[in-house]
């Protein structure tokens, strides 16, 4: 664990943002899939521009979805309702690119196919999941000021509280550490799209007062530093600003930059893909152990082959911080918790439409009973496992190669 004063810095970014409205149209795309079609296998990416959502990718399933009209629905759910905010759900061009998936993959992944007669994993890759106690969300509190500052700026948005904003925004948080536990924020950062007329300085005034001391008071002090539209304005947002694209903003999805992270984003991926259910099922490893009392901080690796169902490797990293040796607690792994795709899929029930809620403020940290992988529910069975927890078994050596 890092000693002395050091400072970290996680962002967020709103709804409206044209990345996060990529990730969204894809997971609304699989829902819509999902709800009439849970054994679908879907794999979709979006590009937003000026004008235009292009949608491409590999679906295999009995349902039928008009795509166009998922597309349409779910930007304006966002608030792309007016060309002036850089879309409108109704006039913008709408271009699909979709096939089956590759049997070659199908055969790996299918239950009573290709080698191994067991759902295999949909790729190849590694999967990391993250947590700490410093927060009640057993997340790092950067991310989860940062996020709940982009939430927050969605709902004044819609409720009115601040009038002529638009949907694309973003936020960052720089929190002062000591010795590993938080002490205050140093600096936050908004960036917020808004109507011609509406001043600058009034913008800054009710973002202070209506979107930061709300969410972050508690770490406020007299040095603390704001940064509100720091170039001065932010009128033209959303595609016609900025391209956006599935899967850009995987930090701002997981842990805003603490933790390690794998190789793939998560939104328009059914849960075959471990890209995304690997990444959930390391979160909820990781977050029971650190629970129970085993770490204060706790990082999970799962690692597989593509058609293979076991994990061809399984890692636990607790930066130091943990009461029993890191080798016992990886043995605790596989005895209470699923790391095959298909025991994972059966055991977070993830056959279900409930995907686009995730693709906006983080996939982790979040209390929603739809987020199985936010259960604490391996506790108590893991404090009896383990036994009585005391000093680790690391040496002196290990924990300085920590620092």
């Amino acid at each position: 664990m890092k000693k002395g004063k050091y400072l970290f810095s996680s962002e967020s970014v709103t709804e409206g943002h044209p990345d996060k409205v990529c990730d969204q149209v894809s997971d609304a795309i699989l829902d819509a899939i999902f709800a009439k079609d849970p054994n679908a296998r879907v794999a979709v990416e979006t590009l937003v521009t000026t004008g235009l959502c292009l949608v491409a990718g590999e679906v295999t399933t009995t349902a039928y979805v008009e795509i166009p009209d998922v597309v349409r629905a779910t930007i304006k759910k966002i608030g792309y309702d007016d060309p002036k905010k850089g879309m409108d759900y109704e006039s913008c061009s709408v271009l699909t690119a979709i096939h089956a998936q590759s049997p070659d993959i199908s055969q790996g992944v299918s239950e009573g196919e290709g080698e191994h007669k067991e759902q295999g994993a949909g790729d190849q890759g590694m999967m990391f999941g993250y947590a700490t106690n410093e927060t009640p969300e057993f997340m790092p509190l950067p991310a989860v000021l940062a996020n709940q500052l982009t939430a927050k700026l969605a709902e004044v948005r819609r409720n009115g509280e601040i009038p002529k904003l638009g949907p694309d925004g973003k936020s960052q948080v720089t929190i002062e550490y000591e010795d590993g536990k938080p002490i205050r924020a140093d600096a936050i950062v908004i960036a917020q799209q808004h109507e011609e007329d509406l001043p600058e300085e009034e913008l800054k005034r009710l973002v202070l007062e209506k979107v930061i001391k709300p969410v972050c008071e508690k770490w406020i002090d007299e040095n603390t530093k704001f940064h509100i539209n720091a170039t001065g304005k932010f009128v033209m947002g959303g595609p016609a600003a900025d391209t956006g694209l599935t899967g850009r903003k995987i930090i701002c999805d997981t842990y805003g930059g603490h933790g390690s992270h794998g190789g793939g984003a998560f939104s328009g991926k059914d849960p075959s893909k471990v890209d995304r259910s690997g990444a959930y099922a390391a979160r909820y490893i990781a977050k029971n152990i650190v629970a129970s009392g085993l770490s204060d901080r706790c990082e999970v690796q799962l690692a597989y082959a593509i058609g293979v169902p076991e994990p061809v490797s399984v890692l636990v990293h607790t930066y130091g911080t943990n009461k029993i040796s890191e080798d016992k607690i990886a043995e605790l792994i596989p005895k209470h918790f699923p790391i095959k795709p298909a025991e994972i899929i059966k055991q977070l029930d993830l056959r279900r439409p409930i995907f686009q809620k995730t693709a906006a403020y983080g996939h982790f940290g979040r209390n929603d009973p739809d987020f199985t992988w936010e259960k604490l529910d391996k506790v108590e069975a893991l404090k009896q496992d383990a036994g009585p927890l005391g000093a680790s078994e690391e040496t002196a050596e290990s924990k300085m190669m920590d620092e």
